[in-house]
């Protein structure tokens, strides 16, 4: 039986696909193709929405600045859903709330139980704030 060591400090890549994009950001850009009003601004993708912090939205629309966050690993304990993680995601939410953001996050369940629900709130937020 051969044995698989992962070295100190890294961590599995998880559900992403090459280049970085997750499972759950490809299917949000997927349905928002499908779903989304052309009429809306386009999402950027992987948007740095404060120059003084790493920190990226998994989707932004600059002009309304709402943005679109795609929270993995909700049933399997992921980085979202643990203490450190979850306390970093709620620094970078709050500081896009002080920057006139609005924050929207999803999970798997929104993506596989009603898509379309998904997407229109997202149109409703967009159009509300153009």
């Amino acid at each position: 039986t051969r044995v698989v060591r992962r070295k100190r400090g890294k961590r599995p890549a998880g559900r992403r696909r090459p280049g970085g994009v997750s499972v759950l950001e490809a299917e949000f850009e997927r349905l928002w193709g499908l779903l989304g009003d052309p009429a809306l601004p386009k999402p950027i993708r992987e948007y740095r929405f404060d120059p003084g912090r790493r920190w990226r939205a998994d989707f932004a629309f600059l002009g309304p600045k709402v943005m679109v966050e795609m929270e993995g690993g909700l049933w399997s304990g992921g980085r979202h859903f643990r203490g450190a993680g979850a306390l970093a995601d709620m620094e970078k939410y709050n500081r896009a709330a002080e920057l006139g953001w609005v924050v929207l996050r999803y999970s798997s369940p929104h993506i596989k139980n009603d898509p379309a629900a998904m997407v229109q709130q997202v149109m409703t937020v967009v159009e509300g704030r153009l």
